[in-house]
């Protein structure tokens, strides 16, 4: 049941990898799906000294396939998919005489995708697994629409995300309860600066199995070693020299032992060149085992 939990954890509040969250490998020949819808509006946003500044309502909407299989008991591959992704800008409206100024706009088609190979090196039923995974970040999205270029649906750079990722499951009383770490090394391309990457999580069990609550954080930081000029303003998600600490919290339930439900939130307790308002999430998942 653990294991399923944490294939369940999708959310991704400020839009950071999904893929290899946690140690665990799927079995060989088993799997798991799913579905879900990932959004954020934001009217102010992080600036590069960290201050909160206001900018034209701006939405990102990301419709999501995901999915895990095992090759092999100890390898994973991955696939995170947005299908669907929708950029919006509202009206710039005129404080004076409520003219409208600018029209807004939108774009719509596929986001950046990722594939993914997590292996496990510890035996599995270790107490305290250990893996490794790579991630091919795929830009597959537009990264420069509408009237000024500044609607994105990815960032235009192929990336390669090396992770280690380390956890344990345990019990508290009757009750199952487990943690993971990550941390890792995001190499990107088209003057991108290159990015370090770390996350903690937990996750306690309630309703006989059913019901799992998680919470984790996740982290970006910056090696400022890109080109000072690419990417787009602070105004977009996917702005160069990004940096920001996620909170976040979801929510897990099995409604059979193969269907399940998840809703979730994340927003940022330190940011730059982000947007400013959290991210959100739901979705319905499939645990083929």
């Amino acid at each position: 049941m653990l294991k399923r939990i944490l294939f369940a954890a999708i959310l991704s509040g400020l839009a950071i990898s999904l893929s290899a969250q946690g140690p665990w490998a799927q079995p060989q020949g088993k799997g798991f799906f799913k579905l879900s819808e990932w959004w954020t509006r934001f009217d102010e946003h992080f600036t590069d000294q960290g201050r909160r500044d206001p900018n034209l309502t701006t939405g990102v909407y990301n419709t999501t396939l995901y999915a895990e299989y095992g090759l092999t008991d100890r390898l994973t591959t991955i696939v995170n998919f947005p299908f669907f992704s929708r950029n919006t800008m509202n009206n710039l409206i005129s404080e004076v005489n409520g003219e409208v100024l600018v029209d807004g706009e939108a774009i719509n088609g596929p986001g950046d995708a990722e594939i993914a190979a997590k292996y496990t090196l510890t035996q599995r039923g270790a107490k305290v697994p250990f893996a490794l995974s790579l991630t091919l970040g795929l830009p597959l999205g537009e990264d420069a629409g509408g009237r000024l270029g500044n609607l994105q649906l990815g960032d235009g750079e192929f990336n390669q995300l090396l992770q280690a990722h380390i956890g344990s499951s345990f019990k508290l009383g009757n009750t199952n309860a487990y943690w993971a770490a990550l941390a890792g090394v995001n190499n990107r391309t088209q003057g991108f600066s290159d990015e370090f990457r770390w996350g903690l999580e937990g996750g306690i069990n309630f309703a006989q199995d059913k019901l799992w609550a998680i919470l984790r954080i996740r982290a970006v930081h910056s090696f400022f070693n890109g080109e000072t000029a690419v990417g787009n303003t602070s105004t977009s998600l996917f702005a160069n020299n990004m940096e920001f600490i996620s909170p976040g919290i979801e929510l897990n339930y099995y409604i059979t032992p193969t269907l399940g439900v998840s809703a979730g939130a994340a927003g940022a307790v330190y940011g730059q060149l982000i947007a400013g308002s959290p991210g959100y999430s739901v979705g319905v998942f499939l645990d083929v085992k």
